[in-house]
Parts: structure tokens; C-alpha cells; sequence
């Protein structure tokens, strides 16, 4: 049978295996890779920052949108995004694959590809994990850091007069799933692809804990939603600055989605669009701001709302996303 038309139920568990294997980095801090019952990875600092999400098909992802390795890619960096804002360096992931019977198996290889893809260059090895079958493709991670002798940056260490800071992207997979959703892949291409393989600044987690942040978390739920979770966590209120102001840049890339979507939806996908996994984080007024953050906003003591844009409570009653639609 031709390999582009093997499926995984014609292959033994172990034969799928032998083809995803060669696909994924071991890292330099793995002393036993995948084959044994456990992999064994170095821990210098004593401490382990751990990390777990699920990727469930057609709820996170569509396979009619998004190639394996873009899954595999996404799947990857929205767990390193969660080791980063804790101020540590990743080193291992763990995956667990479930996958029906009929998947193309050159699917799984590229799923297996894009994991590596975004592990190989920042030195995380894919140390193991589990395989099985199942009626959609889950693709659930486990990823560990290294906080190289740093004290983890939480979300409960803001204070008034704080700057608040964001590095990376606003809006852009809000936006491409807008796109995607309405059958226009092709108007501003790297904006789905934004959605469908986001590209975190994984950097600037270790970055801004040795910049002294007092507060961080990944952006992964919306502006909005994860900057009242960093202000409840903190006691404190986070008054962020006009949204077409703070993100000007991601703004103007975000004209022509919203031109071609035929409605003015730039402040909902800054302020609540989800999935660009970038990070939000407080430091002293007197700290220079390490690359890539920008100023975005300033804490201020606790009010009767958790969030401000401008000075004032946010118009929009949707703040994110939630599971479960609460």
C-alpha cells in the first residue's frame, strides 16, 4: 500500500510509534528518552514547573483548517507559553495521542513534526507519552520548566503603581477564526495562520522574571478575562490603556479582516480575542521594560472592577473564552 494512503488502523501500535519517533527532539536535558516505562529528565534547580492542556478536535482545532504540524505546533507552544509566564525556561513535553482508526497516517507524522518543530530550537526534548484510539483526535500535553534559580513569577505579586506590559500578539487568531469561519482563508493569510499555529514569545518569559516582573500569565483566554484573573489573584485593579492606542500595531494588520468581515470588530479581538498566547505582566514604575513587552496599562488599588480600558468599566459583557460558556 502506497505510504500517503496508510491509515492508522493498518498499523500495530508500535509501528505508528517507529514513525513518530524520528520525528521529535530528545533535548539536552533528557538523560533517558522515550522507550523505557518513564523518561528520565535533569532537574538542576531542584524545582519543576508543570504544565498540562488539551487539545480536543473540532472544539480547538478543525482538521479541514489545520494541517498536522500546525497542530502539533499549537499544541506545543501553548504549553511553553504556560512553563514561560511563569518566568521558567522550558525543557520537556509529554504527549498523549488519541486518534480514530481512519487518520491518515502521514497526518499523525506531521502532527509529530510540528511538535518538534517548535520544541528543536528552544531545546526541549518530547520525552514520551501515550498513544490510543478513540472516536476525535486529542491531543493533550504535559510540559516542565526549569526556573534556573529563579523565584517563579506568579499572578498574585502586582501592586499599585505597577506597570502593566504585554509582549506579543493581540487579536490575530481571534481574528483568522473570524476568517476561517466565514470561508475567507485567503484575505489575510498570516492572520489564520496565526490561528491555526500561533507563535508565542516564549523568550520574553525568563526575559521579564530576570527584569523583575512582580505578576505574568500566558493570554490565552482573552485581554480581558486573564487580566482580571492576574487582578483578582493580586488585589489590585489593572487599568489598561485604549486598546487602538496600546496595539496600534496588531490594529492596523487587523484593518483588512475586519474590512473583509464587513464589521468594526478591532476592539473586540484586542480585548477578547483569545489563543495568541502572549504575555501580560506587571513591573515597578522605575524597571526598564525588557523586549518584546510594551507598556499597556498601570495598576492601580482595588476598585469595584477588576479591569478598566481607559479609565472606565469595559463595554463588552463577553470577556473571553470560557469552556463552558459562563
Amino acid at each position: 500500500m502506497p505510504a500517503e494512503s496508510l491509515v492508522v488502523a493498518d498499523l500495530a501500535e508500535q509501528d505508528l510509534l517507529d514513525r513518530i519517533f524520528p520525528h521529535l527532539p530528545v533535548g539536552s536535558r533528557t538523560l533517558v528518552p522515550p522507550g523505557d516505562d518513564a523518561a528520565v529528565v535533569v532537574a538542576p534547580d531542584g524545582r519543576y514547573v508543570v504544565t498540562c492542556d488539551v487539545l480536543v478536535e473540532d472544539v480547538h482545532f478543525r482538521r479541514r483548517w489545520s494541517t498536522g504540524e500546525e497542530v502539533g505546533r499549537r499544541a506545543a507552544v501553548q504549553n511553553l507559553a504556560d512553563v514561560a509566564a511563569m518566568g521558567a525556561r522550558p525543557v520537556a513535553l509529554v504527549v498523549g495521542l488519541v486518534v480514530p482508526g481512519g487518520t491518515q497516517v502521514a497526518w499523525v507524522e506531521g502532527l509529530a513534526r510540528g511538535l518538534g518543530d517548535a520544541c528543536r530550537p528552544l531545546d526541549v526534548g518530547v520525552v514520551g507519552g501515550d498513544l490510543s484510539s478513540g472516536p476525535v483526535v486529542v491531543v493533550s500535553v504535559t510540559a516542565h520548566g526549569d526556573l534556573e534559580g529563579r523565584a517563579p513569577v506568579r499572578r498574585s505579586g502586582a501592586r499599585a503603581g505597577d506597570v502593566v506590559a504585554h509582549a506579543g500578539r493581540r487579536g490575530w487568531s481571534a481574528a483568522g477564526l473570524d476568517l476561517l469561519t466565514a470561508g475567507l482563508r485567503d484575505v489575510a493569510p498570516e492572520l489564520t495562520a496565526a490561528y491555526r499555529a500561533p507563535d508565542a514569545p516564549l523568550a520574553a518569559g525568563p526575559a521579564a522574571a530576570r527584569g523583575g516582573a512582580t505578576a505574568m500569565l500566558d493570554v490565552s483566554d482573552g485581554l480581558l478575562r486573564d487580566a482580571a484573573r492576574l487582578a483578582r489573584a493580586s488585589g489590585v485593579t489593572l487599568d489598561l490603556d485604549a486598546p487602538l492606542q496600546a496595539f496600534a500595531q496588531d490594529a492596523a494588520v487587523l484593518a483588512a479582516a475586519a474590512d473583509a468581515l464587513g464589521r468594526a470588530d478591532l476592539e473586540r479581538w484586542l480585548l477578547t480575542g483569545g489563543e495568541d498566547h502572549g504575555l501580560l505582566a506587571t513591573f515597578p514604575p522605575d524597571v526598564p521594560l525588557p523586549e518584546p513587552f510594551r507598556r499597556v496599562g498601570v495598576v492601580s488599588t482595588r476598585s469595584d472592577h477588576l479591569v478598566l480600558v481607559a479609565g472606565a468599566p469595559p463595554r463588552d459583557a463577553a470577556t473571553g473564552w470560557d469552556h463552558f460558556g459562563a
